[in-house]
């Protein structure tokens, strides 16, 4: 798809695995001593103090890793040992007819790629000019090479159309290949000979049929827009929808190279072009870049470009970033990771950035200043209304301001970053403009910045992009995940100015509307200087702990019983939650949210009041499975149709959580990340 999403993976030795940045899925056991996958290494900073964030990954390219791992479910070993054994023989059996043509080869040993140098006087224009006439593109490193990569999808035919190529080059008689011969390049040494993907998912679903059954089996046990709202706070989960997906399938957006001859991209070009102008209109900024891969890469792309500014204007002593606690969740480790020193400012007991404590740390650091980093509105749901005031304060003491777009959805078409006055901002194009983004991506993270910054935009070796002094890449792409781009740009085209603005004005509604209704039986953090808040807002949790030993955790995990996501949990302030219902949600599925949220507070009072057992109650022993409910034994002093139905509308569409309640102590003393079989796993749980 024109460079992306794509998925990478590594791996690192046992005694590393601490320092692994983000998370990744480690074994636990629920309550009733089963097994349960978990996120594991949370070394996100909202998890951990800010000054010692290690990791700056949220969004990553989750949709393409399960992609790659069904591959391999759906082939197993000995398919994946077939599909390669016929890349390389495709690969010998051109290099065999190259040879007899007078070619060499620059790599003795090679699995699918030939690095091929041209005989005597002929260069890679020759070879370039009858290759395009044939319609095939080939890599030209430098006159006297060409350097080409075959796989699985690779025919008899297309090679055959190579090695035509190749000999009108040399003037010589063109002899087809009559078959792929059986040929081994490979020195014994490499050869792989220990066995792999021994599992028994990988030796199970090899038919489409038993296939698609596995996939659709996985794909019940998770909740998602198809069931309910995801009110998750701050990471913006609205509806995708259909019409915006549709391009991702044609062959003319997903089967073309990010590095084609310009003029046979020229469709992509002029849609991202057209984004391009489309992301300034509505940021207010200069110019764009799409190389970065998320809203972190983002968050690091944009301080790489204020230090190339710093560095370039020999202004090198400029080394520290203020970060609100208001601030997103990544700030602190992407600052980290751009070679910053971070100190924290504090918010008032308002929830906005204290101009005190900004003042002061600005002055304090007033030499070595580089910039701020602000969200705006705060994740605290606050539009806070002294913003410029805070801008022009880091203006003047020399830093620079950078913009979350984090909350960018309660931005568009009422205000900017550029009418703010902030120097760069990135936009999470899988949170504000319509890309799907569940399960942790693919994502996109463009950065748009301010006039004197448009020359440190990334560049890229292969690519005319980026500015005359830009920082190096920060993609493999020069457009990062391009072919994702047609989903934003789709979405943008047909809300318009006029839709995108109304989107708006109903994610800031729906939040209001949320919050006078839950306002009743729940305390709400913060509020903005009018009492409103912003598209999303906070509930207190922690008066819960005090008068019925609840907390957060048990809410969230209650609230799968009514067949609804958690929002987001303990961040940005420990002991609350952080809800954001989306412009997607009509007031049918708010009112649902919110019966929902009350039935929970009843249920909690119950607590209270002593009528339910402070310890063996619905909110403690949340979530509930069938199997749990269909179990003969049931030692709960509540009934099963409480656990399971505590609101009538449960029993038109009910969502039933796989596992009970997660171990995370244990997932997190315990740590297992191998695929071990199951009964190995049953045997260290009951031990």
């Amino acid at each position: 798809g024109f460079g992306g999403p794509s998925a990478a993976f590594f791996a690192t030795r046992e005694k590393y695995k601490r320092n692994i940045p983000g998370r990744i899925i480690g074994v636990s056991r629920d309550a009733r001593r089963k097994i349960a996958l978990r996120m594991a290494l949370q070394t996100r900073e909202q998890h951990i103090k800010r000054e010692k964030a290690t990791s700056n990954i949220c969004t990553s390219q989750v949709l393409l890793a399960i992609m790659a791992g069904m591959y391999a479910v759906y082939h197993g070993a000995q398919g994946l040992r077939d599909i390669a054994w016929r890349i390389h023989h495709t690969a010998a059996t051109l290099e065999k007819k190259l040879l007899s043509l007078g070619y060499s080869l620059l790599n003795k040993n090679y699995f699918d790629t030939l690095h091929i140098h041209l005989p005597g006087e002929m260069i890679a224009e020759e070879i370039k000019e009858i290759a395009l006439e044939n319609e095939i593109n080939l890599f030209y490193p430098d006159q006297k090479t060409v350097l080409l990569s075959l796989d699985e999808t690779t025919t008899l035919e297309d090679i055959n159309q190579l090695i035509r190529v190749f000999a009108i080059a040399v003037m010589k008689k063109y002899l087809p290949a009559l078959k792929i011969e059986d040929i081994c390049c490979i020195p014994d040494n490499l050869l792989r000979r220990s066995t792999f993907l021994t599992l028994q998912v990988f030796n199970s679903y090899h038919t489409e049929t038993a296939m698609m059954r596995y996939i659709k089996k996985l794909e019940q046990k998770d909740i998602s827009l198809t069931h309910s709202m995801i009110s998750l706070g701050s990471c913006t989960m609205k509806m995708t929808a259909a019409t915006e997906m549709l391009p991702l399938n044609w062959p003319a957006f997903s089967d073309i190279h990010p590095f084609v001859p310009l003029d046979q991209a020229e469709g992509y070009y002029e849609i991202i072009n057209e984004l391009g102008k489309y992301l300034c209109e509505i940021t207010g900024m200069s110019a764009v870049s799409f190389q970065p891969n998320s809203g972190a890469a983002g968050e690091y792309t944009g301080l790489m470009v204020i230090r190339q500014y710093f560095l370039d204007k020999g202004e090198t002593q400029r080394n520290m970033v203020l970060i609100p606690a208001s601030a997103h969740g990544t700030n602190p480790a992407s600052a980290t990771m751009a070679g910053f020193r971070i100190e924290v400012v504090a918010c008032d007991d308002k929830g906005n950035i204290s101009i005190e404590d900004l003042q002061a740390k600005a002055e304090k650091h007033k030499n070595n200043l580089a910039c701020c980093m602000i969200t705006y509105p705060s994740t605290h749901g606050v539009f806070e209304s002294n913003i410029k005031d805070i801008v022009n304060l880091i203006h003047r003491y020399g830093g620079q301001v950078y913009m979350d777009g984090a909350n960018m959805n309660a931005q568009v078409g009422l205000t900017s970053p550029g009418i703010i006055g902030a120097d760069v901002c990135h936009l999470n194009l899988h949170k504000t403009f319509g890309i799907p983004h569940g399960g942790g991506g693919p994502g996109a993270g463009p950065i748009c910045v301010a006039d004197h910054l448009v020359e440190y935009l990334p560049t890229h070796p292969l690519s005319s992009t980026g500015g005359k002094k830009g920082i190096s890449a920060v993609a493999a792409s020069p457009y990062g995940s391009a072919s994702i781009l047609l989903i934003a740009y789709g979405y943008i085209r047909l809300m318009g100015g006029k839709g995108l603005t109304e989107a708006t004005r109903y994610a800031i509604l729906n939040a209001n509307y949320l919050a006078a209704c839950l306002r009743k039986n729940f305390t709400l953090l913060y509020a903005g200087e009018t009492g409103y808040n912003a598209h999303e807002f906070i509930i207190d949790c922690r008066e819960f702990k005090t008068k019925a030993n609840v907390l957060e955790i048990d809410i969230a995990k209650r609230l799968m019983d009514y067949g609804f996501h958690a929002p987001t949990v303990s961040f940005p302030v420990h002991g609350t939650l952080m809800i954001e219902p989306t412009e997607s949600e009509s007031k049918d599925e708010l009112d649902r949210f919110i019966s929902a949220m009350n039935a929970i507070h009843e249920e909690i009072k119950e607590i209270e009041s002593g009528k339910a057992d402070s310890n063996d109650n619905v909110l403690k022993n949340a979530p509930h499975t069938v199997e749990e409910i269909a179990s003969d034994e049931w030692r709960h002093p509540y009934s099963r149709e409480k656990a399971a139905y505590p609101v009538p509308w449960l029993r038109d569409n009910k969502y039933w959580p796989p596992v009970n309640r997660v171990d995370d102590a244990y997932g997190d003393r315990n740590l297992v990340c191998t695929c071990d079989p199951i009964d190995e796993y049953m045997k260290k749980l009951s031990s």
